[in-house]
């Protein structure tokens, strides 16, 4: 992987365009591994082919208390995690074979782990504060960690994560493992997650975890993730990566989003994020292919401003 990169898009929106059936249940995208797994793997070719140099399994609402809760026996519940991250495999191996591989990476698998909020589908996600403890939290998002891991993904992306409650239990399970893992916020404003902790209150909790590689954004309004950049660059040398949502707001008891008006396009916003010391970016919630099309044009023209930078000093 390079210094910098392209995270690929939302799986949901994506599988929208292939037509996919509707995704308005309780499992969303989870469902798709059972039904449909063929399009999974198309969603992967074509965010490769726009450009991602890394992208997210189809995993994020695959929780095995969710899949058994819609009628899976345990094993099945195992197999569609675990084919999470055979699909993702099998389509970066088939794109790699015809890919310019000295413009383009080897594409990193991060195994997505959707935080407790995604399963109780109701919104949670956006407001943290779950009435569970941290044992149950921890018994929920372990074996998925491990199925993942197992599998070949090469790094756990602990993933919308409105709380450090969460993002400090899913810590302890990457540590007690051993595995490499990212853990991306999502934010309800400029400096605080969705719960109400500021990202210096999120960095110093999590600074004794040798495992956490990375730690991001996403699922956010984009208008706030600069100043959320520039918040984490003062207080970590971490990697830091963003994939927020395209713009438009998520109404959680319609289950539907709207537009806001914008003016700013997605690769404008990632110019912006890559200038404000963000490493990777890529999109969440609404966001598609020509999203991360942007985002790789706006990438390659950040690496030449900075070369041409760097030749006149």
């Amino acid at each position: 992987m390079n210094e910098y990169f392209v995270i690929d898009g939302a799986m949901s929106s994506a599988l929208e365009e292939l037509n996919c059936p509707s995704l308005n249940n309780k499992l969303w995208t989870a469902a798709v591994l059972a039904e449909s797994p063929e399009l999974i793997k198309q969603v992967h070719l074509n965010y490769f082919e726009a450009g991602a140099d890394c992208g997210i399994t189809a995993s994020y609402q695959a929780s095995i208390k969710g899949l058994m809760e819609a009628g899976y026996t345990e094993e099945e519940a195992e197999h569609f995690i675990t084919i999470s991250v055979d699909l993702f495999k099998e389509a970066r191996d088939e794109w790699w074979k015809n890919a310019d591989h000295e413009k383009r990476s080897y594409p990193l698998c991060l195994g997505s782990v959707g935080p407790y909020g995604a399963y109780l589908a109701d919104g949670s996600e956006y407001r943290g504060h779950y009435k569970v403890s941290d044992e149950e939290l921890y018994d929920f998002h372990k074996r998925r960690i491990e199925l993942l891991h197992e599998a070949g993904a090469d790094v756990i992306l602990f993933e919308t994560d409105p709380s450090l409650r969460e993002a400090l239990v899913e810590a302890k399970i990457g540590e007690e493992l051993g595995v490499d893992y990212w853990i991306s916020f999502s934010c309800r404003d400029g400096h605080h997650t969705n719960e109400g902790q500021t990202m210096e209150e999120c960095v110093k909790a999590l600074a004794d975890h040798p495992h956490l590689k990375a730690i991001g954004i996403n699922c956010t309004d984009p208008r706030f993730v600069t100043d959320l950049i520039y918040d984490l660059v003062k207080v970590t040398d971490l990697p830091i990566f963003v994939y927020p949502n395209s713009g438009k707001v998520y109404d959680p008891v319609t289950k539907t989003w709207s537009n806001e008006d914008e003016n700013i396009s997605f690769g404008d916003y990632a110019l912006a994020w890559y200038k404000a010391g963000a490493k990777g970016v890529g999109g969440c919630c609404t966001t598609t292919e020509e999203h991360i099309r942007e985002v790789r044009k706006a990438l390659d023209h950040y690496l030449e401003i900075k070369d041409i930078k760097h030749i006149q000093l």
